[in-house]
């Protein structure tokens, strides 16, 4: 069973949880009104980029906001690996416990197994959403 680890986060921004870094070719889905605007803009800050929505080429990482009324999680993962390298990371974000779109971390951890992905680790990255590190099986990747 995925259990989440515990890490001293202290003083780093969301972006810095997300591990990304210039260079980095960033896809964004699931965007809507309720996204935390402050961790989007360190996003595009840490990868001093723009994030993309229909990239012209594979991208390195997905930032996928998904929420309990967007519909069965291992679709939208399906769906985040389209553009996605063979080595590249979902960072599915979802609300938080008490939050509007919350969704059980049973939900998630079921999704992610029925996409044929693992879960790696999660990170509390803004006030109303947590990251779960979303990775192909090691078996799987190039």
């Amino acid at each position: 069973m995925w259990q989440a680890w515990s890490v001293d986060t202290e003083g780093l921004t969301g972006a810095e949880l997300l591990a990304l870094e210039p260079g980095l070719v960033v896809q964004e889905l699931g965007w809507d009104e309720d996204v935390d605007a402050d961790l989007r803009d360190d996003i595009m800050d840490a990868i001093d980029a723009e994030m993309v929505d229909e990239p012209l080429e594979a991208v390195d990482v997905v930032i996928l906001w998904w929420r309990d009324d967007d519909g069965d999680v291992a679709d939208g993962l399906v769906d985040a690996m389209t553009d996605l390298t063979d080595k590249g990371i979902i960072w599915l974000l979802t609300p938080k416990v008490g939050r509007s779109g919350f969704i059980d971390p049973s939900s998630v951890a079921e999704g992610v197994t029925i996409a044929g992905l693992s879960l790696t680790r999660t990170a509390n990255v803004a006030p109303d959403w947590q990251a779960t590190k979303v990775v192909r099986p090691k078996n799987t990747r190039r």
